[in-house]
């Protein structure tokens, strides 16, 4: 976190959180959401300026309720999430990067989810993979050793068998790719996708 957002929550501890007003797309990307994108539940307009997102990746983080949230100054700002909390990036020399600019040196979880997206757990975040990357990615994907076709992923995905293993490959190590659905991700890995304003009516 920035030194003068630290000094602006000390200096105003009070001022009330957003909600709603920015997103993280499936691809890794920030985007503003006015009133109307929010009432036509649209994605919103992609944040262009590399300094600002810039900005915003290094103030943002997950509170311990699993809520996204970029801390703007003294205001924390809740983000909504196409996905997950984070939006990992293959990168020739890094290997997986997310959105925040964070490298994943190593991996305690590889998840593919029913629609064949592929998702890493570590250090407590969980980040799926830019769709634009997943081609690369499943040319280090193995079965019992062995390169994997497009038919026999689908059949993988498909069967609720452990009798074939897949494996992923990841800086020379054989990871073990298990199998998950999109709609379990919240719940498993406690995140919130959209952050709403706690309903103090029956305060």
């Amino acid at each position: 976190m920035d030194e003068i957002v630290k000094k602006a929550m000390s200096k105003w501890p009070d001022v009330p959180a957003c909600f709603g007003w920015l997103a993280l797309d499936a691809r890794g990307a920030w985007r503003m959401r006015d009133e109307e994108t929010q009432r036509n539940d649209l994605p919103g307009n992609k944040i262009m300026h590399t300094a600002l997102c810039a900005f915003i990746n290094r103030n943002y983080s997950v509170d311990a309720e699993g809520r996204g949230y970029f801390q703007n100054g003294p205001q924390c700002v809740y983000v909504d999430l196409a996905l997950t909390p984070y939006i990992a990036h293959t990168d020739p020399v890094l290997g997986l990067v997310l959105q925040t600019g964070e490298v994943f040196n190593a991996i305690d979880a590889v998840l593919l989810t029913e629609h064949g997206q592929p998702l890493f757990v570590a250090d407590n975040k969980v980040a799926a993979l830019d769709d634009r990357d997943i081609a690369e990615w499943m040319t280090n994907l193995r079965i019992d050793g062995n390169l994997v076709a497009d038919d026999a992923l689908l059949e993988w995905l498909a069967s609720a068998s452990d009798q074939t293993t897949l494996t992923w490959q990841y800086k020379e190590k054989p990871l073990a790719v298990t199998r998950t659905t999109a709609d379990d991700l919240p719940t498993r890995f406690k995140f919130q996708q959209r952050p709403r304003q706690p309903d103090s009516s029956h305060s």
